[in-house]
């Protein structure tokens, strides 16, 4: 057993009404377990990006990848080009996505409010 399964238990013996993760490289190589865990026990699993969505999560808010990574390919231009990393300024995500999975919110029998489903960049039925 490792950590992932642990803190999965102890959610169900806590009775916890909804599981959200941050971005780690544990928490997103267990993805896929974790989303299936919320399936199984009825709990929304909520992620930081979209990948946790994708997996079986219900929702995830937070920066999109891809603008983070085309961001960052500036920054490397920069110093490639001879700027002092020291010099740069802190950036912070500019786009942020809301991605809703209806198909996952119907399996737990969630109703996802209108006015979300709206706002969301990506819907996936």
């Amino acid at each position: 057993m490792n950590d992932i399964d642990a803190k999965l238990r102890a959610a169900t013996q806590a009775s916890a009404q909804a599981i959200v993760t941050m971005d780690d490289p544990m928490i997103q190589s267990q993805r896929n377990r974790i989303a299936e865990f919320g399936l199984r026990q009825r709990i929304p699993v909520m992620g930081e990006f979209r990948p946790m969505t994708e997996a079986g999560g219900v929702i995830n808010y937070g920066p999109s990848h891809d603008d983070m990574w085309k961001r960052a390919a500036v920054f490397v231009d920069k110093i490639l080009s001879g700027a002092k990393p020291a010099d740069l300024p802190v950036d912070r995500p500019n786009k942020f996505e809301l991605v809703v999975n209806l198909k996952s919110a119907k399996v737990i029998g969630l109703t996802v409010p209108a006015t979300l489903l709206v706002a969301a960049d990506e819907v996936i039925e």
